[in-house]
């Protein structure tokens, strides 16, 4: 039997011939650029230099001007300013971008993050009745654009409240004094789909602005506008790690955050990053995604976010050093902890499945997996559904189950909305909110079985439709093994930074010869060194997750290869590798 890929190639038609005669780029990155919906010389030009977005007029976003000036009476009376955050890397940052730049415009400001756990997300009535016995003025960000009843009480106790968010907007706004949020149909701005941490930004930006003309402000324009640029490493992190659209306002903001990132100056920053294995300078999207976002979300998934909060903020060395270890330490937890979530989600799985199977050697799997136990921590089912979706490539639901009600997460594939299928079942649940993709929801446990049975049928009715359910792989461009080389690769990286909507070039790479193979960390990947043939060039690659298909292959095997063109660096080394994501057997 010929060695089969695991996945859908989807390969883009190439570029019009008239197409390449009118830009000046490369053939290969200009085929890339063509399938990132670049149709002009004019666009590919403005897309490959970037725009400075920081010189975006933040006015433009609707309620920005009330905002600002009820901030301004705040900071000119003495007032105190309450920032009211999320636990997630977005949410962290949001709150230590925003409660530096009022802190640096003279502001009194304290940061409020609630508890994952005891609290759960958004504005909650406790909080809020806490922070009115000491704060005017409620700001929230990443959060609130739904909190329509918690907004009113927060004015009902003589606060005004300005909301920040970047969410779905719901069909009444909350009763705030301002709401900023691009989403908003009447928003002037021409981007919809900044993270909170670029709303954040955003109103920062437009109240470093107005205090530092202010006759009674100490801060200077110079001063402001250095500070506008000392915030973007937030924003980077932020936007990345919420899995933001990397594209237009976007990518130039993160495009200048990776560069502040790189030469940050925070102490907490610089540490987590040693801590991480990010190196000096080697700061990017990817980074931030596998390394620094996942040690800020440790801090709130285990314990508590105001730890990663104190690390972004403080300016104190021996602190950094201390926090990072803690949250070093979160994260091993986490990681040892989802681990073995997993591990027993995929017991459940192995018994739902349909054609026999343990663990080890399944059948197929069901058109939804559930996954429930006492023992999963909140923190990390979210994790775990995600985790469950790739492995099986079906939508996947991990519960905590509680005494009285139980939480779930879920996380989907593209053929399936598990936010329709919960609007669907909305009568069983006490709340539930995401989008197409990730969900979240509250359920009480004595109504469990009625709801994950119900989910079930959903599932079956919507994909049955569906006989080869399978991941995609959207291949940008045929690209023979001798013709990737340094020059290449240096267009390439002329993309970045890549992410959600601006993927990393996928290319094909037909025809190469296995030279050598090998199972690496604990069997689950593939090491493989290729070639395409005497005289030709030879290319380590790595497939990760791919270990298990090591018994398929042979040394002198000849494969089509679909992966990333990337650089690999060890010991002071570097040289360029193939990120394998799929092979097959050579067609051709």
């Amino acid at each position: 039997m010929s060695l089969a890929p695991t996945r859908h190639w989807k390969i883009h038609d190439p570029a019009p011939i008239a197409f390449f005669a009118s830009v000046p780029e490369h053939p290969l990155l200009a085929q890339i650029l063509y399938n990132r919906g670049l149709r002009s010389a004019g666009e590919i030009a403005a897309f490959l230099a970037g725009s400075d977005a920081v010189q975006e007029n933040p006015y433009r976003l609707k309620d920005m001007v009330p905002a600002v000036r009820r901030i301004l009476q705040a900071i000119e009376t003495g007032e105190t300013i309450c920032v009211y955050g999320d636990f997630d890397a977005d949410g962290v940052t949001s709150t230590a971008l925003l409660v530096s730049a009022l802190q640096a415009a003279g502001a009194e400001v304290g940061p409020y993050i609630p508890s994952r756990v005891d609290e759960g997300y958004g504005l909650n009535p406790d909080a809020i009745a806490a922070i009115a016995a000491k704060a005017q003025l409620l700001v929230t960000v990443d959060c609130g654009i739904r909190a329509v009843d918690e907004v009113q009480q927060a004015v009902d106790l003589g606060m005004d409240v300005i909301v920040t968010d970047h969410h779905t907007v719901g069909p009444i706004l909350p009763p705030a004094l301002a709401v900023i949020n691009p989403q908003r149909a009447d928003c002037g701005s021409c981007f919809r789909r900044l993270a909170g941490v670029g709303v954040a930004y955003r109103l920062a930006q437009a109240t470093l602005r107005a205090v530092a003309h202010q006759p009674w402000s100490a801060l200077t324009p110079d001063r402001a506008t250095e500070l506008e640029t000392e915030l973007l490493d937030l924003v980077a992190i932020g936007t990345v790690a919420d899995m933001m659209p990397l594209r237009a306002e976007n990518r130039d903001l993160v495009r200048r955050g990776l560069a502040q990132l790189n030469r940050t100056e925070r102490p907490g920053l610089t540490m987590l990053m040693e801590y991480a294995g990010v190196g000096k300078g080697r700061a990017d999207a990817t980074s931030i995604s596998f390394a620094i976002a996942p040690r800020i979300n440790a801090a709130g998934r285990l314990a508590h976010a105001n730890l990663a909060y104190k690390l972004l903020r403080t300016s104190d060395p021996i602190d950094a050093h201390t926090w990072t270890k803690q949250l070093e330490a979160l994260n091993q937890q986490r990681r040892k902890l989802t681990a073995e979530a997993e591990a027993e989600a995929a017991v459940q799985v192995a018994a739902q499945m349909t054609g026999g199977g343990d663990e080890t050697t399944a059948g197929e799997p069901p058109p939804i997996i559930i996954a429930g136990s006492v023992d999963f921590p909140s923190g990390i089912v979210g994790l775990v559904a995600g985790r469950l979706a790739d492995r099986y490539y079906r939508p996947a639901v991990v519960i905590e189950q509680g005494e009285r009600t139980s939480r779930g997460s879920a996380r989907s594939i593209e053929e399936f909305d598990i936010s329709a299928a919960l609007d669907e079942l909305s009568s069983m649940l006490v709340r539930h909110g995401g989008h197409h993709r990730a969900a979240g929801f509250t359920v009480e446990t004595g109504r469990l079985e009625e709801f994950t049975q119900a989910l079930r049928a959903i599932a079956a009715r919507e994909l049955a439709v569906h006989d080869d359910l399978r991941p995609t792989l959207e291949i940008d461009a045929i690209a023979p093994l001798e013709e990737l080389n340094w020059g290449v690769q240096g267009q390439l990286a002329r993309l970045e930074p890549t992410g959600q909507e601006n993927p990393a070039p996928l290319l094909l790479i037909p025809n190469v010869r296995v030279r050598s193979l090998r199972a690496v960390g604990g069997d689950k990947h593939l090491k493989l060194v290729l070639d395409g043939g005497a005289g030709r060039p030879v290319m380590d690659a790595i497939a990760f997750g791919h270990g298990e298909r090591l018994p398929q292959l042979s040394k002198g095997m000849r494969l089509d290869v679909v992966g990333e063109l990337t650089i690999n660096e060890w010991n002071g080394r570097r040289q360029l590798q193939i990120m394998v994501k799929d092979f097959r057997a050579a067609e051709g």
